[in-house]
C-alpha cells in the first residue's frame, strides 16, 4: 500500500530490445530507437525508452500487488485538480508473459532536476530563492485536493480507505514502530522513547484540530519533479514535471515539507529552507496565529518522524554522518530546532 516504506527493491534486470519492442507494440507507441535505465530510478524499476514516437518511461516489476494501479490513480485524478504537468496517460499492461512482470509506459516529461550539478552550477542567488519559492507554491496546490477522511487508495476496492482509528492514531502508530525497528540496530535508551513520547503527545491537539486531509505526495523531493525556465518574461523556472507517486496517501500536507528542507539543510543553505517553509506557511495558514501554531507543531512530528528514518537506516547500514556517540533525542531535536527556527 502507500504508506508502506520500502527498503528492498525489485529491479528490472536485463530486458532484451525484442521484448521491449512487443511492449510497445502493445500501446502503438513506435519503433524502439534506444534505451537505458534511469539515473534517478533509485529503486531500479524505471527505463528511459526512445522511440519514434517520442521519449517514454517504462515503470515495471510492481514492489506489490496493485502499486502501478495505485500510481495511475493519483496521476489520473492530479491532471484534474492540478495545474501541474504529470505523467499522463500511464498506461498499464497487466499481463507478465512478456516480460515477466506487468509494467506500465508514461510520457517523460521535459525539464532538469534540481540537484544536477550542471543546472546548479548555472542558478544564481535570485533564481535559487525563486526556486524554492516556487516548490512550496507548488506543494501549496497539491495540497489543495482535500478529501474527508484521512487513508489511502486501495488498489483492490478501488478506492480511498481510511486510516483504522483518527489521522494522529495512524501517524503515531507508524512512527512508533519505525522508533522500535531502530532498536534492532542502534541505542534507543527510555529516555529517548520518553523524549518521542512527549514530543507527540505536545502536538496531537494540533492533529486533532484538523476537519479535512490533504493529498500528501509523501515522497517530495528533487529526484521526482523536473523544472524548466520560462521563455518569455518573466524568465521564472516552473515545474515541468512531477511524478512517482507511489508513496502517496491523504493526511496532513505538511509532511512533504521535510525532504526538500533535508535537502536545502544538507546543501548548506539554511536561506533557502527558509524561504521554502516560510512561503508555504504564508500560503496555508496567512496571518491566522492558531494555524501557524498548528502548523509548527505538526511540522515538529513530520520531522521527528524523518529523523528516525534516517537515524534506522543509516544505524542499520553503518553509513552514520554524525557523532555516533550522540543520544538519538539529543541529535533528533537539535535538528527539528534548527529547522522550526528558521519559521522565526
Amino acid at each position: 500500500m502507500t504508506t508502506r516504506i520500502y527498503f528492498a527493491t525489485n529491479i528490472l534486470g536485463e530486458v532484451a530490445e525484442k521484448d521491449l519492442q512487443k511492449a510497445l507494440d502493445n500501446f502503438n507507441l513506435g519503433t524502439l530507437i534506444h534505451y537505458r535505465r534511469t539515473a534517478e530510478g533509485v529503486m531500479g524499476q524505471t527505463l528511459h525508452i526512445h522511440t519514434s514516437q517520442g521519449e517514454y518511461i517504462l515503470k515495471g516489476n510492481p514492489l506489490y500487488k496493485g502499486q502501478l494501479q495505485e500510481e495511475r490513480f493519483f496521476v489520473e485524478q492530479l491532471a484534474e485538480h492540478i495545474t501541474i504537468p504529470v505523467p499522463i496517460p500511464y498506461l498499464i499492461h497487466q499481463e507478465t508473459e512478456l516480460l515477466g512482470w506487468s509494467y506500465a509506459i508514461m510520457p517523460e516529461l521535459p525539464g532538469q532536476h534540481l540537484h544536477d550539478p550542471a543546472l546548479q552550477a548555472t542558478l544564481s542567488s535570485d533564481e535559487e530563492q525563486q526556486i524554492a519559492r516556487m516548490l512550496a507554491h507548488t506543494l501549496a496546490e497539491l495540497h489543495l485536493w482535500k478529501v474527508a477522511n484521512a487513508g489511502e487508495y486501495d488498489p483492490v476496492a478501488e478506492r480511498i480507505v481510511p486510516f483504522a482509528g483518527t489521522y494522529s492514531d495512524w501517524l503515531y502508530g507508524t512512527i512508533d514502530y519505525w522508533l522500535q525497528d531502530a532498536t534492532q540496530y542502534s541505542r534507543i535508551t527510555n529516555e529517548d522513547i520518553d523524549w518521542v513520547d512527549e514530543q507527540l503527545s505536545e502536538a496531537r491537539s494540533a492533529f486533532e484540530s484538523m476537519s479535512v486531509y490533504s493529498f500528501v505526495m509523501g515522497d517530495y523531493k528533487s529526484e521526482n519533479l523536473v523544472m524548466e525556465k520560462q521563455q518569455k518574461a518573466p524568465y521564472e523556472w516552473q515545474i515541468s514535471g512531477l511524478f512517482d507517486f507511489t508513496t502517496s496517501y491523504f493526511g496532513d500536507g505538511t509532511a512533504d515539507l521535510t525532504k526538500i528542507t533535508a535537502m536545502y539543510l544538507r546543501d548548506h543553505k539554511p536561506e533557502l529552507a527558509q524561504s521554502f517553509l516560510c512561503t508555504y506557511r504564508q500560503l496555508i495558514c496567512a496571518d491566522d496565529v492558531k494555524r501557524c501554531q498548528h502548523f509548527a507543531e505538526r511540522l515538529r512530528v513530520h520531522l521527528l518522524y524523518q529523523r528516525i528514518l534516517v537515524w534506522g537506516e543509516a544505524k542499520a547500514t553503518q553509513q552514520v554522518t554524525w557523532d555516533a556517540d550522540l543520544p538519538f533525542a539529543t541529535w533528533a531535536q537539535q535538528y527539528i530546532d534548527s529547522v522550526i527556527a528558521l519559521l522565526d
